[in-house]
């Protein structure tokens, strides 16, 4: 049975041309599966662009990669094998609508397709400073991310 855990995130707003809408709050779900991946799935009607940040091991500590392209009411795996570390941080763009779910963990994005070591110095090194969203996977070998459309139940606690 899978036990259904909501992170307590606020809400991201999203800019559109000045008006503002609220895009939902993540649900994540551990995944019973016998595959352990970071799975993200889209669950609005619009396509997302996904980048995500995680410790490397590295010794930079953390690196970031992007864009996954998500098509509406569809998932992705965007983290491949047994997760290493605790916490994931997620920063997603609706390509339809406008907008993003974003947080308060800065890290290194680009434009096009990423792999970014490190989260220090992100504009010196040409980069874009962004802001990250973070899941907590607690002790879970594979988890599964939900973004959410307004009133579809994503509130937080």
């Amino acid at each position: 049975m899978n036990l259904l855990r909501t992170l307590g995130l606020q809400p991201k707003t999203m800019q559109r041309l000045g008006a503002v809408a609220i895009v939902g709050a993540s649900i994540v779900l551990p995944s019973s599966s016998a595959v352990a991946d970071l799975r993200l799935c889209n669950t609005t009607q619009g396509r997302i662009g996904v980048a995500i940040g995680y410790k490397d091991g590295s010794t930079e500590g953390w690196a970031t990669e992007g864009w996954w392209n998500i098509a509406a009411q569809t998932c992705e795996t965007v983290y491949k094998g047994t997760l290493s570390g605790r916490f994931y941080y997620v920063h997603a763009v609706d390509y339809d609508r406008g907008g993003d779910w974003s947080g308060t963990s800065i890290m290194c994005t680009a434009e096009k397709s990423f792999t970014i070591k490190g989260v220090q110095d992100c504009q010196k090194r040409g980069y874009s400073r962004t802001g990250f969203f973070e899941v907590d996977t607690g002790d879970s070998k594979d988890w599964t991310i939900r973004l959410t459309d307004p009133g579809e139940g994503g509130k937080p606690k």
